[in-house]
């Protein structure tokens, strides 16, 4: 089971990790507002992965996917929200600008984009489907991997919000910093809508 269960996590961490509207998200959010402002924000997506996580794990995601109005429905509420925080990213304040920071995404914030992110849904399902480790008790199978798919959760989020704080202090110059976070709110947008062409 050790072997199966590194080549799942090896299988995740690019899955998962890659650049989608959370995790995109979560870099502009370190690099608009560093780290630490950001860290509820964190906190939301990481819960708000693991549910999504959860709903595959017990087969609800069928049901919802089968309802076509649900899921444009939520479709848009997510898409409304992520034009949202596309558009607070591209006009935070560049830090150590002098400006006052505005107020970064909450834990809400982050909860929502992340229970309403395609992108995760394709992802976690691809691998969590892809992947049994213990045929004999699927009651274990499940268990073990929900908690080596929120180690990843956990991991690839705080990355992305990481490697975002770092390229703020990097980018301290207000011009620099001002593409940078227009940059990050375009490739939000540009994520999202890669992830619902079919």
């Amino acid at each position: 089971m050790t072997g199966d269960l590194i080549l799942l996590v090896l299988a995740a961490l690019p899955l998962m990790g890659s650049p989608g509207p959370a995790t995109l998200s979560l870099a502009a959010m370190g690099a608009a507002f560093g780290a630490g402002t950001s860290a509820n924000y964190l906190f939301g997506i990481i819960l708000g992965t693991a549910g999504v996580l959860l709903l595959i794990a017990v087969g609800v995601t069928g049901l919802i996917l089968a309802e076509p109005a649900l899921t444009t429905v939520i479709g848009l509420l997510a898409a409304a929200y992520i034009l949202y925080l596309a558009y607070r990213i591209a006009t935070a304040p560049v830090i150590g600008s002098g400006i006052t920071a505005s107020k970064p995404p909450s834990f809400a914030g982050g909860f929502l984009l992340a229970i309403a992110n395609p992108k995760a849904y394709v992802a976690i399902g691809a691998v969590y489907s892809g992947n049994i480790l213990l045929p004999d008790n699927l009651l274990l199978d499940t268990i073990v991997k929900i908690a080596a798919l929120s180690l990843v959760i956990v991991l690839v989020n705080s990355i992305w919000l990481f490697f975002g704080s770092l390229l703020a202090r990097v980018l301290r110059n207000p011009t620099i910093g001002r593409i940078v976070n227009i940059l990050f709110a375009v490739m939000l947008v540009a994520s999202v809508a890669l992830s619902l062409i079919p």
